[in-house]
C-alpha cells in the first residue's frame, strides 16, 4: 500500500499536522523537564522541601484558591440570577474542575511574596505538631493558654480568645478545606484578582455575547471578598496582639517562651519574640524556623533570656525538627551563653530596619556581587 502525499487526503493531512504538532510540543516539553530536572538536582540538600513539607504547601496552596474560587462563585452566581443572566450563573454554579490548575499554568501563583507566606506558614505548622508534649511541673495546672483566657486583664483574656479562636479558624476543618484564606490583605487581593480571571477564561467561550455580563459580576463579586476580608483575624495577628497585651519583662518572657513550645503554641512563641524586639511577625518566624538557628540565639541573648531556658528551647526544636543538630547545639550553648547582650543586640541591629530598606540593601549586594 503506498503512503505517499499523492495518497492522503484532507483529514490525513489534518492527523498528520497535529502529529507533527504533537511531536513538536513533546519535544519542548521534554527539554523543560530536562532542565526542571537539573535545576532540581543541583539544589542544595538544605534548600529542598521533604516530602511531607510538599505535599503539605500543595494541600494550602489548594485550599486557599478552592476557598476563594467558592466565594467569587457563588457571590457572582446570585448576582447574575439577579440581572437577567440565570443561565450564566447556573454555569458558575455546577460543578466543574478547580481552577488552580490554571493559576498553576499560568505561573502567577508563583509569586514571590505568596510562596514566601505559604512556605513559612507551612513550615510552622509541621514544626508546631512535631514539638515534643512536655508534661507539666504541676499537673493540676492548667495550659497557658487556658490560664490566659482566665487573666484577671480583661484585654489579655480577650486576647487570648481571640488566639484560640484564629487557630480554630486555622485548623479546625479536617479536611484541611479553608473558609478564608488568612492571608495578609494584599496577598488576598492578588489571590482573588487572579481567581475572577481565571473563572473568567474558564467561562468566557460559554457566555458568548453576554461576557460583558460575567465580567461585571467577577468583577463585583471579587470586591466583596476583597471588602469583607479582615487581615486582622489572621491567626498571626491575633498572636501578636496577645503578645502586646502580655507586654512581658525580661524576667517574664523566657518561661513564657519555654511554656508555649510545651504547649506547641508556636505562633505564639514566634509573637513573643517579635514583640519583644520590634520584629513583624514573619520576619521573626523565619528566625525561628531556621534550623542553623545562630539568629534565634542572638535574639534569645538580646532578650537576656537565662541558660536553662535556651537549653529548653534548643532541645525542644531540636527533637521537632530533624534538620537540626543537637549535639552541635549542646556544644555550643556555653558560647551562646557568654554572648553579651549589647553584643548581640549590635548583630542584630539590622534586623530592625526598615523591611523595604533592608530589602533595598540586599539588591543592591546582589548586583555588586554580580
Amino acid at each position: 500500500m503506498s503512503i505517499n502525499d499523492g495518497d492522503m487526503d484532507d483529514g490525513t493531512h489534518w492527523g498528520v499536522s497535529q502529529l507533527l504538532a504533537r511531536a513538536a510540543a513533546a519535544d519542548v516539553c521534554a527539554e523543560n523537564n530536562l532542565s526542571v530536572a537539573v535545576e532540581d538536582f543541583f539544589l542544595p540538600e538544605d534548600s529542598r522541601l521533604d516530602e511531607r513539607l510538599r505535599a503539605a504547601l500543595s494541600t494550602a496552596l489548594s485550599a486557599l484558591v478552592s476557598a476563594v474560587e467558592s466565594a467569587v462563585r457563588q457571590h457572582a452566581g446570585r448576582l447574575l440570577a439577579t440581572r437577567d443572566a440565570a443561565s450564566l450563573g447556573g454555569l458558575l454554579a455546577r460543578p466543574d474542575k478547580p481552577i488552580l490548575e490554571r493559576l498553576v499554568s499560568s505561573g502567577v501563583v508563583r509569586d514571590a511574596d505568596l510562596m514566601r507566606e505559604l512556605v513559612g506558614r507551612v513550615r510552622q505548622d509541621v514544626l508546631a505538631a512535631a514539638l515534643p508534649v512536655a508534661a507539666p511541673e504541676d499537673p493540676d495546672r492548667a495550659s497557658l493558654l487556658a490560664r490566659l483566657v482566665q487573666n484577671s486583664d480583661g484585654v489579655v483574656a480577650a486576647s487570648a480568645m481571640a488566639l484560640l479562636a484564629a487557630e480554630s479558624r486555622r485548623h479546625g476543618d479536617p479536611e484541611g478545606m479553608a473558609v478564608r484564606t488568612d492571608l495578609p490583605a494584599e496577598l488576598h487581593h492578588r489571590l482573588v484578582w487572579w481567581v475572577a480571571a481565571a473563572l473568567r477564561g474558564r467561562f468566557a467561550a460559554d457566555a458568548g455575547e453576554m461576557l460583558p455580563v460575567l465580567d461585571r459580576a467577577l468583577c463585583d463579586a471579587a470586591l466583596r471578598s476583597i471588602a469583607t476580608h479582615d487581615e486582622g483575624d489572621r491567626l498571626e495577628a491575633a498572636a501578636m496582639r496577645l503578645a502586646a497585651a502580655l507586654d512581658s519583662r525580661a524576667d517574664e518572657l523566657a518561661p513564657l517562651l519555654v511554656e508555649a513550645l510545651a504547649d506547641r503554641r508556636l505562633s505564639l512563641f514566634v509573637a513573643l519574640i517579635a514583640h519583644a524586639l520590634g520584629l513583624a511577625y514573619d520576619d521573626a518566624r523565619e528566625i525561628v524556623l531556621d534550623p542553623e538557628a545562630a539568629r534565634l540565639w542572638l535574639v534569645l541573648r538580646a532578650l537576656e533570656v537565662d541558660r536553662e531556658s535556651i537549653a529548653r528551647i534548643g532541645l525542644a526544636l531540636s527533637d521537632a525538627d530533624p534538620r537540626r543538630d543537637l549535639d552541635s547545639f549542646a556544644e555550643a550553648l556555653d558560647s551562646i551563653v557568654a554572648t553579651p547582650t549589647g553584643s548581640a543586640r549590635a548583630a542584630l541591629a539590622p534586623l530592625l530596619l526598615h523591611p523595604d530598606y533592608r530589602a533595598a540593601l540586599l539588591a543592591v549586594s546582589r548586583g555588586r556581587r554580580a
